[in-house]
């Protein structure tokens, strides 16, 4: 079982960046999907996630209207797109996943740095 993360970078505020999250060894349709953040020396923080049937999304109010979190099932792959990038949004972002029945993310992936900076 194992979750990919890439698409981080370095971007000037008010740019663009799209993550994505490739998941394997899992019944990707099964699992609710997140998109967590951490910059240095503060907590992992949700910004998003997306329920396991797609029908539901829910972000932080700090990134509400600017980020989207999609999901390709063909792809097992989740996304997030982010726009109006701002300096808070500045951090690793990490992917992670709850399977339907349960109340936590188990499945984590590695990361992803995403800085923004002119």
């Amino acid at each position: 079982v194992q979750l990919q993360a890439s698409g981080g970078g370095v971007v000037q505020p008010g740019g663009s960046l799209r993550l994505s999250c490739a998941a394997s060894g899992l019944t990707f349709s099964r699992y609710s999907m997140g998109w967590f953040r951490q910059a240095p020396g503060k907590e992992r923080d949700v910004v998003a996630s997306i329920d396991w049937n797609g029908g539901s999304t829910w972000y932080a109010d700090s990134v509400k209207g600017r980020f989207t979190i999609s999901e390709d099932n063909a792809k097992n792959t989740v996304y997030l797109q982010m726009n109006s990038l701002k300096p808070e949004d500045a951090a690793v972002y990490y992917c992670a996943a709850r399977w339907y029945g349960g109340s936590k993310y188990t499945i984590w992936g590695q990361g992803t740095q995403v800085t923004v900076s002119s």
